[in-house]
């Protein structure tokens, strides 16, 4: 088992983004509206006129909880880890796991996040993950 999402025709963009460091959503042409995960149609208008986006990157903590037992594989040799929900700057939310923060107290409803990539699983497939941003 990885921790890794088979990849199809449909999310290779995605995937291929996230392999150079960058990370896509789709944004409606009928509503304007920004969602993820990545889906064929709007969620809110149910318009088929959608298109991958690149975002920012950027986003805020929503909520998060810091896992400390799994025994699920690959998930027990990464104990303790914070598995989150956050903010994108385009709107939408994501779920997502907070990476390089110091202390669990470090972590703030609100806080400033970036998008930064591990590797995965054997095909070495790269997934969005965050981490606080560090102010000068």
């Amino acid at each position: 088992m990885t921790a890794t999402p088979e990849v199809d025709d449909f999310t290779r963009p995605f995937w291929d983004a996230a392999a150079e460091g960058g990370l896509l959503i789709r944004r409606c042409g009928a509503c304007g509206r920004a969602h993820h995960y990545p889906r064929e149609f709007c969620p809110r208008c149910w318009s088929e006129d959608v298109t991958w986006e690149r975002a920012s990157g950027r986003a805020t903590l929503y909520t998060w909880s810091v896992v400390h037992r799994n025994d699920l594989p690959p998930f027990g040799a990464r104990v303790s880890y914070a598995a989150a929900v956050v903010d994108l700057a385009e709107g939408p939310r994501m779920m997502t796991e907070i990476v390089e923060y110091a202390e669990e107290g470090e972590l703030r409803i609100g806080m400033e996040l970036e998008a930064t990539f591990r590797v995965e699983g054997d095909g070495g497939t790269a997934v969005p993950v965050f981490r606080p941003v560090r102010k000068p």
